[in-house]
């Protein structure tokens, strides 16, 4: 035991600086967003800023791009959570099924519009893929900004994919961040639920 966790100790003190500070924050992220803690947007704005250059050095330019959406809806989120804060906490919230089903048609259509682009004139590297979760991502970002509980259903897609897209890039550290994020994304998804359950109204006794 003490082996291999000096084996884990030794691999990612190589990592590069920038990918494991990105790594750090990005799983403080996530632990932060389980509990609706409005901080979570402050490490998810430092942690995407850092994966802009890693992911464009990848050639993974959707990821890249999507970076930069994550760092601007870490103000959002901010800013949304924060006047949540001030007029009351924000509520978590259920969008209807219809609205999902027009999401993931919109995503389709232009995953595979970009990623018939960047076949042609890129090297990207899994265009199609990526450019699919790079939507996705987008819808679900979104999602948690307005709290909205079925982002986690979102973000286990996602989540998943990229795993196998990250580690193929050689983008190891991330991939197992990825790996952490699919094993708590129930956990959030729990919290989540409850929270959303402690808003709705009681039942009226007939």
């Amino acid at each position: 035991m003490q082996t291999l966790a000096a084996e884990i100790a030794e691999y990612y003190g190589a990592l590069p600086r920038t990918e494991l500070t990105a790594v750090i924050l990005a799983l403080a992220y996530l632990v932060l967003a389980i509990r609706q803690n409005i901080w979570c947007w402050f490490c998810a704005a430092i942690s995407t800023a850092m994966y802009v250059y890693l992911f464009a050095r990848a050639n993974l330019y959707m990821e890249s791009l999507l970076n930069v959406f994550y760092f601007g809806m870490a103000i959002y989120g901010w800013t949304v959570w924060r006047s949540g804060e001030t007029d009351g906490e924000l509520p978590v919230s259920v969008w209807p099924l219809q609205v999902h089903v027009y999401a993931v048609s919109i995503i389709i259509f232009l995953a595979a519009a970009t990623g018939f682009l960047l076949a042609i004139f890129t090297d990207a590297a899994y265009p199609y893929i990526d450019s699919a979760t790079t939507f996705a991502a987008v819808w679900a970002t979104f999602l948690v900004a307005r709290k909205i509980l079925e982002n986690w259903w979102y973000w286990l897609v996602i989540d998943v994919v990229s795993v196998f897209i990250y580690w193929t890039r050689g983008l190891e550290a991330t991939a197992v961040l990825f790996i952490v994020y699919v094993v708590l994304i129930p956990i959030g998804l729990v919290a989540w639920t409850r929270s959303w359950r402690q808003h709705q109204p009681a039942a009226v006794p007939a």
